[in-house]
């Protein structure tokens, strides 16, 4: 169950922007994908085995229970007039990726909502202040397990809907042209890919509490294992079709490139999957917003159901804040880039190998040294570069609309 619980978390909504992605890194894209897959794995593994110390035994006994405990003990003694920094630099990644998570499903919900009511030609203001009206009830939540079912059920149908599009992809197999993968790349456009790929991978936020909560702890690797190379199977051959097919003209999201005929069917699907899927990412940003600012303050109010005061207000705000930033940066591939490689870079390349090489120093072979450094070096330098491309894209396209140059 929890290896499917993993597998429809990768086969996500932003498999959508994966196609565009590959189109602007060709070949290296394909290459990138499988070892993307192999590094999270990777990364995953020794993130989790960070959770453990080795007791006076053979067996080994879990000391940490969270990825801030991680970063908290690999901390220890490098400030010791601020002790709790690394917990704190770990929360606001944390809580800076789900935000952003949160954005992008509110820029593909306005994006599909558009899309499927191009006849009325509405206001993309307008679909993005309707879009946000929906989740206005993600305010009140008080558990996930309102939605947790109807997310479940519009996963699977979102996976359905990936083998539909394949299927098109398949049928229009004899039009098919390699020419759009190309092996010279533009580097802007590689480094923004980057960023891309890693995104979709991202998981190691979740792992821990994942780990702890399996009957057999000692089948997590495996699980792992085999999640992600069915997530990298999935998604290097779902985007591989769809550049065939489409090629130079694929789009952001993929589903505009469909035919007039099924378009509408598969947006409103995938726009009840955004929805659904919204207040996962949201209520973890939020419990974590209110136990670092709310202190001493309860979440729930004490005179009866419902949300306190000051929790309404953090959630509010934390709402407010992911709808501006969709209106901002409409762009897709760029928002879903920069996340990449700002916390995606971080939370999934950087950190497990930095916490790995501090914790379990003296206890690693050579060859697991060197494949931490070398991760950690590409985390580094892919983050740094990510960030750099595309935030220059970024305010070129906010710059054009402006009608100015940059």
């Amino acid at each position: 169950k929890i290896q499917i619980s993993v597998s429809v978390f990768f086969q996500g909504i932003f498999v959508l922007g994966l196609p565009f992605a590959l189109v602007r890194s060709g070949y290296l894209g394909l290459i990138l994908m499988v070892l993307s897959a192999w590094v999270c794995n990777h990364t995953g593994r020794i993130l989790v085995a960070c959770l453990y110390e080795e007791g006076g035994s053979v067996l080994k006994v879990r000391v940490r229970h969270s990825y801030q405990d991680i970063v908290e003990a690999s901390c220890r003694g490098l400030w010791p007039r601020w002790p709790g920094l690394g917990g704190f630099l770990v929360n606001l990644s944390q809580v800076i990726e789900l935000l952003m998570t949160c954005t992008l499903y509110l820029v593909v919900s306005t994006s599909l909502l558009s899309d499927s009511l191009s006849r009325a030609a509405p206001p993309r203001l307008m679909c993005s202040l309707l879009s946000l009206m929906f989740l206005l009830p993600c305010l009140l939540l008080t558990d996930l397990r309102s939605v947790s079912t109807l997310s479940l059920l519009c996963s699977l149908a979102h996976v359905l809907i990936s083998l539909l599009v394949m299927l098109y992809c398949l049928s229009q197999a004899s039009s098919w042209s390699w020419s759009s993968l190309t092996l010279p790349v533009v580097p802007e456009d590689f480094l923004v890919s980057v960023g891309v790929i890693i995104f979709s991978y991202t998981s190691q936020i979740f792992l821990p509490p994942l780990e702890g909560s399996m009957e057999d702890r000692g089948q997590f690797n495996a699980m792992l294992g085999w999640t992600h190379g069915t997530a990298c199977i999935m998604k290097t051959t779902f985007s591989l079709l769809a550049v065939l097919t489409w090629g130079a003209g694929t789009s952001e999201v993929i589903t505009k490139n469909l035919p007039s005929d099924l378009r509408p069917l598969v947006n409103m699907c995938l726009l009840a999957k955004a929805l659904l899927s919204f207040p996962l990412p949201f209520y973890s940003a939020a419990e974590i917003l209110q136990s670092c600012l709310l202190t001493g303050e309860h979440t729930f109010d004490a005179e009866g159901p419902g949300i306190s005061r000051p929790a309404l207000l953090a959630r509010a705000a934390l709402l407010i804040t992911s709808y501006l930033l969709s209106l901002l940066v409409p762009r897709f591939s760029l928002l879903m880039g920069l996340t990449g490689s700002v916390t995606g870079a971080a939370m999934t390349l950087i950190l497990p190998c930095l916490c790995h090489l501090r914790l379990r120093r003296g206890r690693l072979t050579g060859r697991e040294r060197l494949a931490d450094v070398c991760i950690l070096s590409t985390g580094v330098i892919c983050s740094v570069s990510g960030v750099f491309c595309s935030v220059k894209r970024l305010f070129k396209f906010v710059f054009s609309k402006l009608g100015t140059t940059f």
